[in-house]
């Protein structure tokens, strides 16, 4: 199994698309009610769906992996992205930034590196 594609609701699909595309998603499909990107990195994909209302509560947690983290999030914020969090090291030893998207999904984009699939508290089986 392979986790392919994550899709996250929006109330406005447009600014969505745009917001997504800032941040370096590819456009791959699009109709009144729905949008799919490609990720720029191997290929996953990435959605959104039209909704008239949002969930509540905490909502969607979205991580996407960067390898050049801390320049990424500088080229973002020239674009006028805003961020929650600024790179910060984590004790689960990922570095991490935050940010939310136009209907207030969390964005995290984090850098892993081996530590994402194998940290040093890794289950073997």
């Amino acid at each position: 199994m392979n986790l392919n594609q994550v899709t996250v609701p929006a109330l406005d699909l447009d600014k969505a698309i745009q917001f997504y595309e800032t941040l370096g998603l590819i456009l791959i499909v699009k109709s009144q009610q729905y949008a799919r990107f490609l990720c720029p990195d191997g290929d996953s994909t990435f959605s959104i769906h039209k909704t008239d209302l949002l969930p509540t509560g905490d909502g969607v947690y979205v991580y996407f992996e960067c390898k050049n983290l801390d320049q990424h999030v500088e080229n973002l914020k020239a674009k006028g992205i805003t961020f929650e969090l600024e790179p910060t090291d984590q004790t689960w030893l990922w570095r991490e930034t935050r940010l939310k998207d136009p209907d207030g999904n969390q964005l995290i984009l984090f850098y892993g590196g081996e530590n994402r699939i194998n940290p040093p508290w890794r289950i073997d089986s």
